[in-house]
Protein backbone atom coordinates (compact mmCIF):
# COMPACT_ATOMS: atom_id res chain seq x y z
CA UNK A 1 0.00 0.00 0.00
CA UNK A 2 1.39 3.62 -1.26
CA UNK A 3 1.80 5.87 1.98
CA UNK A 4 1.78 8.59 -0.10
CA UNK A 5 -1.34 7.89 -2.17
CA UNK A 6 -3.45 7.02 0.72
CA UNK A 7 -3.38 11.05 1.72
CA UNK A 8 -6.18 12.46 -0.16
CA UNK A 9 -5.18 16.38 -1.58
CA UNK A 10 -7.03 19.40 -0.05
CA UNK A 11 -8.10 21.50 -2.46
CA UNK A 12 -7.85 24.65 -1.22
CA UNK A 13 -10.35 27.79 -1.29
CA UNK A 14 -10.14 29.96 -4.37
CA UNK A 15 -9.01 26.51 -6.27
CA UNK A 16 -11.25 24.84 -8.53
CA UNK A 17 -10.41 21.14 -9.97
CA UNK A 18 -12.59 19.16 -12.80
CA UNK A 19 -12.36 16.19 -14.40
CA UNK A 20 -13.13 15.83 -18.18
CA UNK A 21 -12.04 14.48 -21.52
CA UNK A 22 -9.16 12.57 -19.50
CA UNK A 23 -7.83 15.22 -17.76
CA UNK A 24 -7.53 17.07 -14.49
CA UNK A 25 -8.01 20.78 -14.72
CA UNK A 26 -7.21 23.01 -11.73
CA UNK A 27 -7.92 26.59 -11.74
CA UNK A 28 -6.51 28.51 -9.09
CA UNK A 29 -4.84 32.45 -8.31
CA UNK A 30 -1.62 32.21 -10.72
CA UNK A 31 -3.38 29.72 -13.44
CA UNK A 32 -4.31 27.25 -14.86
CA UNK A 33 -2.64 23.42 -15.13
CA UNK A 34 -3.90 20.42 -16.57
CA UNK A 35 -2.86 16.85 -16.19
CA UNK A 36 -3.54 13.73 -18.53
CA UNK A 37 -5.46 11.13 -16.16
CA UNK A 38 -3.62 7.96 -16.33
CA UNK A 39 -5.73 4.78 -16.56
CA UNK A 40 -4.03 2.66 -13.69
CA UNK A 41 -5.92 5.12 -11.39
CA UNK A 42 -8.82 6.29 -10.47
CA UNK A 43 -9.59 10.21 -9.53
CA UNK A 44 -12.58 11.75 -7.64
CA UNK A 45 -13.25 15.23 -6.67
CA UNK A 46 -15.88 15.29 -3.88
CA UNK A 47 -15.52 17.16 -0.27
CA UNK A 48 -12.81 19.86 -1.22
CA UNK A 49 -10.27 17.12 -1.80
CA UNK A 50 -9.34 14.57 -4.28
CA UNK A 51 -8.42 11.21 -4.37
CA UNK A 52 -6.30 8.73 -5.99
CA UNK A 53 -6.68 5.09 -5.82
CA UNK A 54 -5.45 2.44 -7.93
CA UNK A 55 -8.02 1.29 -10.65
CA UNK A 56 -7.12 -2.23 -10.21
CA UNK A 57 -4.49 -4.64 -8.18
CA UNK A 58 -1.88 -5.02 -10.21
CA UNK A 59 1.74 -4.04 -9.46
CA UNK A 60 1.62 -1.54 -12.22
CA UNK A 61 -1.54 0.31 -11.25
CA UNK A 62 0.35 -0.12 -7.24
CA UNK A 63 3.30 1.95 -9.11
CA UNK A 64 1.00 4.63 -10.57
CA UNK A 65 -0.83 5.39 -7.57
CA UNK A 66 1.40 7.48 -5.20
CA UNK A 67 3.14 9.08 -8.76
CA UNK A 68 0.08 10.27 -9.62
CA UNK A 69 -1.31 11.36 -6.09
CA UNK A 70 1.77 13.46 -5.91
CA UNK A 71 1.37 14.71 -9.51
CA UNK A 72 -2.07 16.30 -8.22
CA UNK A 73 -0.13 17.55 -4.78
CA UNK A 74 1.84 19.68 -7.65
CA UNK A 75 -0.71 21.09 -9.69
CA UNK A 76 -2.51 22.41 -6.61
CA UNK A 77 0.77 23.88 -5.12
CA UNK A 78 1.77 25.89 -8.54
CA UNK A 79 -1.66 26.94 -8.69
CA UNK A 80 -1.71 28.81 -5.20
CA UNK A 81 2.03 29.51 -4.20
CA UNK A 82 4.33 28.62 -7.85
CA UNK A 83 7.54 27.28 -7.36
CA UNK A 84 10.77 28.97 -7.42
CA UNK A 85 14.34 27.62 -7.76
CA UNK A 86 17.35 29.57 -6.95
CA UNK A 87 21.10 29.36 -8.81
CA UNK A 88 24.16 30.74 -7.84
CA UNK A 89 26.97 31.71 -10.18
CA UNK A 90 30.66 31.46 -9.02
CA UNK A 91 33.28 32.35 -11.01
CA UNK A 92 35.95 35.48 -11.70
CA UNK A 93 34.33 37.00 -14.47
CA UNK A 94 30.96 34.63 -14.10
CA UNK A 95 27.64 37.18 -14.04
CA UNK A 96 23.79 36.69 -15.09
CA UNK A 97 21.41 39.57 -16.39
CA UNK A 98 18.13 39.04 -17.28
CA UNK A 99 16.67 41.32 -20.12
CA UNK A 100 13.10 40.86 -21.27
CA UNK A 101 12.99 37.21 -22.53
CA UNK A 102 16.35 36.90 -22.55
CA UNK A 103 18.84 35.59 -19.81
CA UNK A 104 22.36 36.96 -20.99
CA UNK A 105 25.39 34.35 -19.30
CA UNK A 106 29.06 35.45 -19.28
CA UNK A 107 30.74 32.05 -18.28
CA UNK A 108 34.19 32.37 -19.42
CA UNK A 109 33.39 31.17 -22.98
CA UNK A 110 34.59 33.44 -25.88
CA UNK A 111 30.89 34.55 -26.45
CA UNK A 112 27.98 35.15 -24.25
CA UNK A 113 25.32 32.46 -23.78
CA UNK A 114 21.87 34.31 -24.77
CA UNK A 115 18.91 31.52 -23.42
CA UNK A 116 15.35 32.26 -24.43
CA UNK A 117 13.15 32.22 -21.43
CA UNK A 118 10.39 29.76 -22.10
CA UNK A 119 6.32 30.77 -21.81
CA UNK A 120 5.14 30.47 -18.20
CA UNK A 121 8.44 31.08 -16.60
CA UNK A 122 9.76 33.99 -14.85
CA UNK A 123 13.58 34.69 -14.22
CA UNK A 124 15.03 37.57 -12.18
CA UNK A 125 18.71 38.47 -11.45
CA UNK A 126 18.37 40.19 -8.03
CA UNK A 127 22.29 40.71 -8.37
CA UNK A 128 24.53 39.60 -10.98
CA UNK A 129 25.72 36.39 -9.53
CA UNK A 130 22.19 34.94 -8.44
CA UNK A 131 19.48 33.87 -10.98
CA UNK A 132 15.55 33.12 -9.62
CA UNK A 133 13.51 30.87 -11.46
CA UNK A 134 9.75 30.81 -11.19
CA UNK A 135 6.78 29.44 -12.33
CA UNK A 136 3.56 27.42 -11.54
CA UNK A 137 4.48 24.14 -13.44
CA UNK A 138 7.30 22.47 -10.87
CA UNK A 139 8.77 20.46 -13.92
CA UNK A 140 8.85 23.12 -15.92
CA UNK A 141 10.93 25.59 -13.92
CA UNK A 142 13.33 22.25 -12.68
CA UNK A 143 14.04 21.66 -16.47
CA UNK A 144 14.66 25.23 -16.98
CA UNK A 145 16.90 24.97 -14.11
CA UNK A 146 18.94 22.22 -14.96
CA UNK A 147 18.99 24.11 -18.99
CA UNK A 148 20.73 27.02 -17.14
CA UNK A 149 23.15 24.86 -15.32
CA UNK A 150 24.16 22.92 -17.86
CA UNK A 151 26.44 25.62 -19.30
CA UNK A 152 28.57 25.26 -16.51
CA UNK A 153 28.14 22.78 -14.25
CA UNK A 154 30.01 23.40 -10.64
CA UNK A 155 33.67 21.85 -11.25
CA UNK A 156 34.94 20.30 -8.42
CA UNK A 157 38.28 21.84 -7.26
CA UNK A 158 37.37 25.33 -6.81
CA UNK A 159 33.67 25.05 -7.33
CA UNK A 160 33.84 27.57 -10.45
CA UNK A 161 30.19 27.20 -12.33
CA UNK A 162 26.08 27.31 -11.50
CA UNK A 163 24.89 25.81 -8.34
CA UNK A 164 21.50 25.11 -7.14
CA UNK A 165 21.34 27.06 -3.76
CA UNK A 166 21.53 24.52 -1.34
CA UNK A 167 23.65 22.49 -3.64
CA UNK A 168 26.92 20.56 -1.84
CA UNK A 169 29.89 20.85 -4.65
CA UNK A 170 32.17 17.26 -3.54
CA UNK A 171 35.62 19.42 -3.42
CA UNK A 172 39.04 17.48 -4.33
CA UNK A 173 42.91 18.18 -3.40
CA UNK A 174 44.92 19.87 -6.13
CA UNK A 175 47.93 18.65 -7.53
CA UNK A 176 50.84 17.48 -4.43
CA UNK A 177 53.91 19.27 -4.91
Amino acid sequence: MSRTGKKPVAVPAGVTASIEGGQLSVKGPKGTLSLPLADEVTYSIEDGVIAVKPANDSKRARAFWGMQRTLVANLITGVTEGYTKKLLITGVGYRADAKGKVLNLKLGYSHDVDFPVPEGIEIKTPDNTTVEISGIDKQKVGQVAAEIRRWRKPEPYKGKGIKYAGEFIFRKEGKKK
